[in-house]
């Protein structure tokens, strides 16, 4: 079996872009995966093109090879967009892999370590506790969540005093867990906006009380002493890791002990590959992981067989999918994804006529801006 064609579509899942990647053999198997989107989404097209020329007509079941071979055709190691595009590649390479076998992909892993994986949802849009109950009852009703993630922010964090700000986020977790049954969990992510790290740590420790599932990415990434200051100091399960990209990155933050919890993405680290390389560090510092996947249903397949066979997998991310594209997305039942063992490959079909027009939506990540005039994180 040889790689013949690469083709790329720009599609949208929901009001964010996606870029879905398919790879075609001489065989007629075809795998596909899906990008990340840093930004300039339409950058990885061209970049997808240069890479897959380094690969046509190599063995697509190669995947150590050929991803090793990508990642060693730079002299500099690749940044985000190189990263993004090598991994809509993995995932392919994978996809293929699994369908030529007459498998799933997590078989090809040493098959799957759990029956299920369980999952959690993002609820963002729930001003006041009455109505994140209100919506929260609602997904469990449909779909069995029992875990959740919101923002710890009840208002502009870049406004007024921080320990009010503090206050405020503590009385808004009391009020839910006075609303919701006693075994919902919540998460709260504070999206690397904090600077300075001993406000994180005030911000996690008025959340602790109330026992959180884990404190996601409270402080930028880059500087990997002071995640080891922060888990030091923090009562509460810490997880970061979404905008980290090597494995080499992820054992300097786990040398630190600076994470409970680790968040890769598998469309930002290279791909399930990479992932796996990733998993197996934390397993070794006993750390679990809960996969980054705001994504599309195409990468939430790609989680789902990852989480099914790793034994240090916690939870993953789950988005309610609005494509166009994928008529059979996995969805959650009692809070759970189940697996599906007579599907060969990601379980997943990609509707190619729903691809024939580009269905771009321009995104970009809105800076705020503080009373000074000067920009924060986002």
């Amino acid at each position: 079996m040889r790689t013949t064609a690469v083709k790329t579509y720009m599609q949208r899942v929901g009001e964010r872009p996606r870029l879905l990647v398919k790879v075609e053999t001489d065989e007629g198997i075809v795998g596909w995966g899906e990008a990340f989107n840093h930004g300039p989404d339409w950058a990885l097209v061209p970049l997808l093109d240069y890479l897959f020329a380094q690969i046509r007509g190599v063995d697509p079941r190669r995947i150590e090879f050929i991803v090793r071979r990508l990642l060693q055709s730079s002299r500099f190691p690749p940044g985000a967009l190189g990263l993004a595009a090598l991994s809509a590649l993995d995932h392919a390479l994978w996809d293929i892999s699994a369908k030529a076998a007459d498998l799933p992909v997590y078989m090809l892993l040493g098959g799957h370590a759990r029956d299920r994986v369980r999952v959690y949802c993002g609820v963002y849009s729930a001003p006041d506790p009455a109505e994140c109950r209100d919506l929260t009852q609602r997904l469990n009703a449909e779909y069995g969540f029992t875990a959740f993630k919101l923002s710890p922010y009840r208002r502009d964090l870049n406004q007024g005093r921080w320990g009010e700000t503090c206050r405020l986020a503590a009385d808004y977790f009391a009020s839910l867990r006075e609303l919701s049954p006693t075994e919902w969990e919540f998460a709260f992510d504070a999206h690397a906006q904090i600077f300075e790290p001993y406000q994180a740590i005030q911000l996690g420790n008025a959340l602790a009380p109330y026992d959180p599932l884990f404190f996601e990415e409270p402080i930028r990434p880059e500087h990997i002493p002071a995640w080891g200051q922060l888990r030091g100091q923090l009562k509460a399960p810490i997880a970061t890791g979404e905008c980290l990209y090597s494995p080499f990155e992820f054992l300097e933050l786990l040398k630190v002990r600076g994470a409970d919890i680790i968040q890769p993405d598998v469309c930002v680290v290279g791909g399930l590959l990479q992932l796996r390389k990733i998993a197996t560090i934390a397993d070794a510092h006993y750390v679990s992981v809960a996969p980054h996947n705001p994504m599309g249903p195409l990468a939430t397949a790609v989680n789902l067989h990852f989480a099914a066979a790793q034994p240090n997998f916690k939870i993953l991310e789950y988005k309610v999918p609005e494509t166009r594209w994928c008529p059979d997305p996995y969805l959650p039942r009692d809070g759970h994804l189940e697996l599906r063992p007579d599907r060969p490959g990601w379980g997943v079909e990609i509707d190619e006529d729903a691809l024939a027009t580009d269905d771009y939506v321009h995104w970009e990540r809105k800076l705020p801006v503080r009373p000074d005039g000067s920009t924060g994180y986002v």
